[in-house]
C-alpha cells in the first residue's frame, strides 16, 4: 500500500496533530489542538477541512470533550454539541461526532472506549479510500486527462484522498494519467494544495485559473471530470466546492463524465435533497484578499458561498468504497443504506 509523508489528522501524544493547510504549499507546519474547542477552531478556521479530514479531527475532537468534561454529561454534550457546530455543510462533521458521542454514551463514558472508536473512524476512513480508489480507477483509460477541482486528497481525509486517490490509484498503475487543477478560488485549494499533492506523488499536473476549464471541456481535451463531495442527498444531489455545479453544467453539455467521489459516510441519508443542505457563506475578506493582501474595494459587498449544489442529473456516477452509484440514484442511494449489493 502506498501511503504520503504527511498526514492532515493524527492522534498522538495526547493531543490531535494537524497540517495547518492554511500555510501550504510555502511551509508544511502542524497545529497540535490539545481541547475539544481547539479542534472546532481548527475546522472553522479551516487549518482541517475536506469533509473525511473534518470528520475525522472531530472524532478524537469528542474524545478531548469527554477528557475535559471530568465525565460530566451535561458539560460533555455542550463541548460536543460546539464541535458539531463548527461548520454547517460538511456532514461528515456531525456523523462523527454523533457516532463518538454514542460510543461515549454506550460505554459509561469509559475514555479507552472513546478513543477506540476515534481511531477506528480514522482507519476506516483511509481504508475507505484504497477501497474507492480501486474501484474508481475502472471508469479510466490508459492516457486520460482529468479535470479536478478543490482538494480530495490526503489533506482532505485522514489519508490517501478521494477524487485524488482515484488519480493517484491510476498512476501507481503506470496508467498515464494527465491532471488540470482549478486554482479554486477564493482560498485556492486547488494551487495550494492539490497541485502541492499530486506534484509531491509524481502526478502530471497542470494548474489552471477556474475560468479556464469550460474552454478545456469544449475543445475536447478532458476526458472525465473527477472530484469529491461534503454531503450527498439521499437523491443523489451533490453539495460541494464552489463552483463544481457550472463545472458539471459544462460537462453534461460537451458530454465529459462527470463524477464524484466519496465514502458513504458522506451520505447523509435524512436529507432528501439538495435544496435542505445548508449551504455555509464564508468571510467577505476570504475574496476581497490574499494572503492578507487586498485585491478589491476594502467596503464592496461579497457574497462567499463555500459549496453549491450540483443536482444528480448531471452526476454521471458516484465512486464509493461499496461501488459506483449509478442512476437511479435515489433508488440505489437507498440500497446502501439497507447494506444491500449494488
Amino acid at each position: 500500500m502506498v501511503t504520503e509523508d504527511f498526514k492532515a489528522v493524527e492522534y498522538t501524544d495526547g493531543c490531535l496533530k494537524l497540517i495547518d493547510q492554511r500555510q501550504l504549499p510555502a511551509k508544511l507546519e502542524y497545529v497540535m489542538c490539545r481541547t475539544s474547542e481547539e479542534v472546532a477552531t481548527a475546522i472553522r478556521s479551516m487549518i482541517v477541512r475536506g469533509a473525511p479530514a473534518i470528520g475525522g479531527a472531530a472524532g478524537y475532537g469528542v474524545y478531548l470533550a469527554l477528557k475535559e468534561s471530568g465525565r460530566n454529561a451535561d458539560l460533555f454534550h455542550k463541548l460536543c454539541l460546539s464541535l458539531r457546530s463548527a461548520r454547517p455543510t460538511a456532514v461528515n462533521l456531525m456523523w462523527a461526532v454523533d457516532r463518538v458521542m454514542k460510543a461515549a454514551e454506550d460505554s459509561g463514558f469509559n475514555a479507552e472506549t472513546v478513543l477506540v472508536e476515534a481511531r477506528k473512524i480514522e482507519a476506516e476512513d483511509i481504508a475507505m479510500n484504497h477501497q474507492l480508489s480501486e474501484i474508481g480507477v475502472s471508469v479510466l483509460r490508459h492516457g486520460d486527462t482529468i479535470l479536478t477541482h478543490c482538494n480530495a486528497g490526503a489533506l482532505a481525509t485522514c489519508g490517501w484522498g478521494t477524487a485524488i486517490g482515484v488519480i493517484k490509484e491510476a498512476h501507481c498503475r503506470g496508467m498515464d494519467i494527465k491532471v488540470f487543477a482549478d486554482e479554486t478560488r477564493p482560498l485556492l485549494q486547488g494551487s495550494r494544495l492539490t497541485a502541492w499533492e499530486l506534484q509531491r506523488f509524481g502526478v502530471s499536473v497542470t494548474l489552471i485559473p477556474d475560468s479556464a476549464a469550460a474552454t478545456l471541456i469544449r475543445d475536447g481535451r478532458i476526458d472525465a471530470v473527477i472530484l469529491g463531495a461534503d454531503r450527498i442527498a439521499a437523491n443523489g444531489d451533490t453539495a460541494n466546492k464552489l463552483g463544481t455545479f457550472m463545472l458539471s453544467v459544462i460537462a453534461k453539455a460537451y458530454g465529459v463524465p462527470f463524477y464524484s467521489v466519496a465514502p458513504t459516510s458522506t451520505i447523509d441519508f435524512n436529507t432528501a435533497s439538495g435544496e435542505f443542505i445548508p449551504i455555509e457563506e464564508r468571510a467577505a475578506d476570504e475574496v476581497r484578499k490574499i494572503a492578507g493582501i487586498s485585491i478589491a474595494p476594502e467596503d464592496i459587498k461579497v457574497y462567499n458561498p463555500a459549496f453549491d449544489v450540483t443536482p444528480h442529473e448531471n452526476i454521471t456516477g458516484i465512486i464509493t468504497e461499496k461501488g459506483i452509484i449509478y442512476p437511479p440514484f435515489d433508488l440505489n442511494i437507498e440500497r446502501i443504506r439497507k447494506g444491500e449489493k449494488l
